[in-house]
């Protein structure tokens, strides 16, 4: 299906075209990926407004731009909506996206040369996290915990040991492969032992976190970075969140620090998003997204996969693919062309290159989104592990029959802002 672009079409129908393909693909596949979602028609509406054709550097009340009469009801709006779902005392609606976010975080507490500690990029922690490719590797000193081998679970007694032999200024809880609850008590006991402002990144969780399926690192941590995606069904964008005592240097390590005007279509579309982040319909949502994650895991474990860490607490599956002898990009590819999209993943001590990993990482926000409950899940699996087996044999055919299947009950399950 392709919605509606009447302009677009007329100016630029190569473009239009390209969009309507992109409709289609994803009102056709079963979408895995467990950082992406769909938004509401409402969201994408916000996205697109004329609010886009205004300048608004600095703050609300604070501004190097006039014109600003509306633009800071609809920031003011945004901080206020953050700060009443998240029980937070100062919220930053402005930053681009979640690298930026986390940027600003070592702009406000951290010197370059500073030791900063975070979960390995391998061990499914985030590049922004000190990992050595990433600037924040390059320009701090990053020290990295892990995950123990035989269980795929932190094992704090190693970060403690850790975090008091190289006392970073910033420690990083949170990630995009971790597929169990984070222990915010446990990594805020360490931050506080070794003197460590602790960052709680939940830009995976973060919907979970505001639909109450995953505890809230309010409490516990100094300042949380997330973005505003994934599963909290926003906009592609961020947000900072911090006790009132660290608003000042993170503002300013925002703007004029790192940025110059917010994107104020996309101020406006989260403002949106944590307006139906605050429905208990999405409270529901959030707890369907749980539920259909474990028992997706139930069903591919019935099946002889290894899932890391043998299961989930939250939205995302990270299976290693070394018993089915296909590796993860194979496998990928394959249930790519059978409509089933998914990323290949490292494992935790994987033996294979970053580019060719024995995993995949897959997750339940979009399908609930669509509608699918816990009475699909074993078919989801089903599909997996025919179009797993079917990579291995290089069949073409039962990969095509995958996706006619998932095709099928697509179209019974109609997305949110597709639905048109």
């Amino acid at each position: 299906m392709t919605l509606p672009h009447p302009a677009l079409s007329a100016a630029d129908p190569e473009l239009a075209a390209l969009v309507g393909a992109e409709e289609q693909l994803q009102a056709e596949t079963l979408r895995l990926i467990p950082s992406e979602n769909y938004v509401s028609a409402a969201v994408l509406e916000a996205s697109g407004t004329v609010l886009q054709n205004k300048y608004s550097e600095g703050y609300a009340g604070r501004r190097y731009y006039e014109g600003q009469q509306v633009i800071d009801q609809v920031e003011r709006l945004a901080v206020a909506r953050a700060k009443a779902l998240f029980g937070v005392e100062h919220a930053n609606v402005q930053p681009y996206s979640g690298s930026p976010a986390n940027l600003a975080v070592y702009l406000a507490f951290a010197e370059p040369g500073d030791t900063v500690m975070g979960m390995a990029l391998p061990m499914g922690g985030h590049l922004t996290h000190g990992w050595g490719v990433s600037a924040t590797g390059k320009w701090f000193r990053g020290v990295q915990y892990g995950v123990r081998q035989d269980t795929g679970l932190i094992d704090f007694d190693e970060v403690r040991e850790l975090a008091l032999k190289e006392r970073p200024k910033i420690i990083f809880c949170g990630g995009t492969a971790l597929p169990r609850t984070i222990d915010f008590p446990a990594f805020a006991e360490i931050a506080r032992e070794c003197g460590a402002v602790l960052v709680a990144d939940v830009a995976h969780i973060a919907g979970l976190i505001a639909g109450g399926a995953h505890p809230s690192p309010v409490p516990h941590a100094d300042v949380i970075s997330t973005t505003t995606h994934k599963t909290l069904r926003g906009p592609r964008g961020a947000m900072l969140m911090s006790r009132e005592e660290h608003a000042k240097a993170l503002d300013k390590a925002v703007f004029p620090g790192l940025q110059g005007g917010p994107h104020n279509q996309t101020t406006a579309a989260i403002a949106v998003a944590l307006h139906e982040a605050s429905q208990p319909s999405f409270r529901a949502y959030a707890q369907s997204v749980v539920a259909n994650a474990r028992a997706l895991a139930e069903a591919l474990l019935d099946r002889g996969f290894d899932l890391v860490s043998g299961g989930t607490d939250n939205h995302l599956i990270l299976m290693d693919l070394t018993p089915k002898e296909v590796p993860g990009k194979v496998a990928a590819k394959a249930l790519d062309r059978a409509g089933i999209v998914v990323n290949y993943n490292t494992v935790p001590y994987d033996p294979r290159k970053p580019f060719d990993p024995s995993g995949i990482r897959i997750g339940t926000p979009s399908l609930t989104s669509r509608g699918l409950g816990t009475e699909h899940m074993a078919a989801v699996a089903d599909w997996i592990d025919r179009g797993v087996t079917a990579a291995g044999k290089e069949d073409e055919e039962a990969l095509a029959t995958i996706r006619s299947e998932v095709a099928e009950l697509m179209s019974a399950h109609p997305a949110p802002g597709l639905a048109g």
